[in-house]
């Protein structure tokens, strides 16, 4: 369900309502029932809530905004049922629907966890690494990640375990250092690095495909997203970037897990 349609919808039928009782229907109650007149109850509950309404879809539109974490392709860092908190305007303000943007801000930067609305199907939205930015040549060959010729730190854990969220033994945990931005990933040693890309998307014009993985040039207004469960997500290796316009804001807080409350906390 879309429901910024629908907080949109909802806001502008109570400011409807709330226009026409404040200039047409309480001049016309004061005038037949003098100063004692009340506003009918329906009224109270809807024109009553506008203001109400139109906080909330500003707050929601343009600082925060709350989602939950559908599936374990961000595990370890994120898990199925976690409730995380974006920042909305730290990459510039948009306007709800429209999706243009009226104020610019700081671009998205490596290592940013990133809300976005799917490319295949933006009525989705989906939540991922932020790897490439545009310009960058992103090599992923081998499960290892390069990034303009530099090879990105990954080391071994304590624990080689997959650990919290995982139910997989063979699945290894390992630190993943992106420009300095530490950060824990999955890998599944028993599949292969092999990608194949959905038919028809963009990223086969920009990108060279092998048995040991892909190799990109990122497109200007575009970036390049990894799930940290490198072996179970679907992202821009199989489906191509994500155009700036359909950025939707920073994950930075995982305000909420009611399975396990532990998790609360900033997301690395």
């Amino acid at each position: 369900m879309d429901y910024t349609l629908l907080i949109v919808a909802v806001t502008l039928a109570a400011g409807v309502l709330w226009g026409l009782d404040r200039w047409v229907w309480a001049p016309e109650r004061l005038a037949s029932l003098g100063p004692h007149a009340r506003r009918p109850r329906w009224l109270d509950y809807t024109a009553g809530l506008f203001p109400i309404l139109l906080l909330v879809l500003a707050f929601r539109s343009f600082v925060f905004e709350p989602f939950r974490i559908p599936s374990g392709s961000m595990m370890p860092t994120l898990v199925p049922g976690d409730f995380v908190l974006v920042n909305k305007f730290v990459y510039g303000l948009r306007l709800p629907l429209l999706n243009l943007k009226i104020v610019r801000a700081k671009e998205p930067a490596r290592g940013d966890v990133i809300v976005f609305r799917y490319p295949v199907n933006p009525r989705l939205d989906y939540i991922k690494r932020v790897v490439g930015v545009p310009g960058d040549e992103v090599v992923y060959l081998d499960k290892r990640l390069v990034i303009n010729g530099e090879r990105q730190p990954l080391s071994r854990l304590p624990s080689s375990r997959a650990g919290e969220g995982t139910k997989e033994s063979w699945q290894q945990l390992r630190l993943e250092n992106l420009d300095g931005r530490r950060h824990r990933i999955v890998l599944d040693p028993r599949l292969s690095p092999e990608v194949r890309p959905v038919p028809g998307m963009s990223a086969a014009q920009d990108c060279r495909y092998s048995r040991r993985g892909i190799v990109c040039r990122v497109p200007e207004g575009h970036y390049f997203v990894l799930g940290d469960n490198r072996d179970y997500s679907q992202d821009s290796r199989y489906w191509g970037f994500v155009p700036e316009k359909n950025i939707v804001g920073r994950a930075f807080l995982v305000w909420a897990n009611f399975s396990n409350m532990k998790r609360v906390g900033r997301i690395p």
